[in-house]
């Protein structure tokens, strides 16, 4: 890079270091100068959040396996000895157990982001499957972390999720075993998911620096979902705007994290986590992590066999089904960009999508309800009703394409600003005579 298009620098270390290596002129152009829309609201926060916790994760995971004994043995001794011995080690096991969920809240608020103002459509479709790819690979990181404590919900959890992979016909059964390490859960099974469990949220780091890559290529949308026009006008640099806003945000956020890992550490764990795991004894009733209720819902609820009717002919059994079910909802997430070819993308100008969004939403979590209760009474047929609910957004999707006629957008990113202005004036105006 040439002097001329380097940032002038005034510090002489930082102006010494880039003029051999030009990272900061890079940090400034993507970070600082970095050309943002200026209508965003604080759910852009989200995706800084998420990154911060994903750092975070990392730092306490590496901290934490400095202790851990990945054996059936000692694994569950060991995690108590952190609890007990180790300098600081309660705090690193409730910052990185209740940062599973505080990382997960944030990316899941991210997501619902993208989905209300249309992050995913053209030219951002590659954004969106990164996203949805780094999503798949934390819930494969998670459900390993869950499984080392060697409790008696994460033993019979690896044993029950593993399990699942028998369904798939003629390598099931192999998958499983390969899985296991063997023919039960046991000691090798533990070694495979401690392996896999420090490894992965590197992969997930280098995935997100894609994912970032991918962004700075196509710039942010923005709750209008129009694209800048004019710079000077619809734009302002990142730094400090939102540098700031990121900040105040992430200071809000952290907090009631900490508040919740200080304060009430065991409240979103459940009491079995904290017996050691007995493969004689099945817990009566075995409860996920809330981010795995609503996908663990959809699973089981898929308790009947599809067949030829009145005949005695299953062509799949019911235990494939849910697992059909269970990966093809996160499978409609990745196909999301092709299905809707509306030309709007944003929500605020959709009135018809806007409401089969916030009715996919409520049943996501009335799903989440349904996977934390016990497989019987009303339960199963809650969780098919609003599985369905789920699954017919995405064909609504499709059908709106046609049959949607959106309100009229702004001209500009800047014409919708002032015009938000100046409701906001005249609110205050009329408040103020009255």
């Amino acid at each position: 890079m040439s002097s001329s298009k380097r940032f002038p620098f005034k510090n002489p270390v930082i102006s010494w270091v880039d003029e051999r290596l030009p990272i900061f002129t890079l940090m400034h152009q993507e970070y600082a100068a970095f050309p943002t829309p200026k209508n965003f609201n604080y759910l852009w926060n989200f995706g800084a959040i998420a990154m911060v916790m994903l750092v975070l994760m990392i730092v306490t995971g590496i901290s934490l396996a400095m202790s851990y004994n990945p054996s059936a043995d000692g694994a569950f001794d060991s995690v108590e000895r952190i609890m007990r011995d180790v300098n600081g080690g309660w705090m690193l096991r409730y910052l990185h157990m209740n940062g599973a969920s505080f990382f997960f809240l944030a990316v899941y608020v991210h997501m619902f982001r993208g989905m209300y103002y249309g992050s995913y459509k053209k030219p951002r479709e590659l954004l969106w499957l990164l996203g949805v790819t780094i999503f798949l690979i934390m819930m494969a990181t998670a459900f390993l972390g869950y499984s080392l404590p060697w409790s008696q919900m994460s033993g019979w959890g690896a044993t029950v999720i593993t399990s699942l992979f028998s369904a798939i016909p003629l390598v099931g059964d192999s998958i499983v075993t390969w899985l296991w390490g063997g023919f039960s859960v046991d000691n090798p099974t533990l070694n495979r998911f401690f392996a896999l469990h420090f490894t992965l949220p590197f992969v997930i780091f280098a995935v997100v620096f894609m994912h970032i890559w991918a962004l700075h290529i196509t710039g942010s949308n923005n709750p209008t979902g129009i694209e800048i026009q004019d710079k000077k006008q619809d734009s302002v640099p990142f730094h400090p705007y939102y540098t700031i806003k990121d900040s105040f945000g992430l200071c809000v956020f952290l907090a009631v994290y900490a508040a919740v890992s200080f304060f009430a550490p065991t409240m979103l764990t459940h009491a079995d986590h904290f017996i050691p795991f007995d493969p004689l004894i099945t817990p009566s009733h075995i409860v996920p992590e809330w981010y795995f209720l609503p996908f663990y819902a959809m699973l089981r609820s898929m308790d009947f066999n599809i067949g030829i009717p009145w005949t005695d002919i299953v062509l799949m059994d019911s235990k494939l089904f849910g697992v059909l079910v269970m990966f093809g909802s996160i499978a409609m997430l990745f196909i999301l960009p092709f299905i809707d070819k509306h030309p709007v993308k944003s929500a605020n100008y959709r009135p018809r999508y806007k409401i089969a969004l916030f009715i996919m939403v409520i049943s996501f979590i009335i799903l989440g309800y349904v996977g934390a209760m016990p497989a019987e009474g009303i339960w199963p047929t809650v969780g098919k009703i609003f599985t369905a609910v789920y699954f017919a957004f995405f064909a609504a999707v499709w059908w709106l394409n046609k049959h949607e006629k959106p309100k009229p957008l702004p001209k500009s990113i800047h014409a919708s600003v002032l015009e938000k202005n100046a409701k906001k004036e005249a609110a205050l105006l009329k408040e103020v005579e009255s």
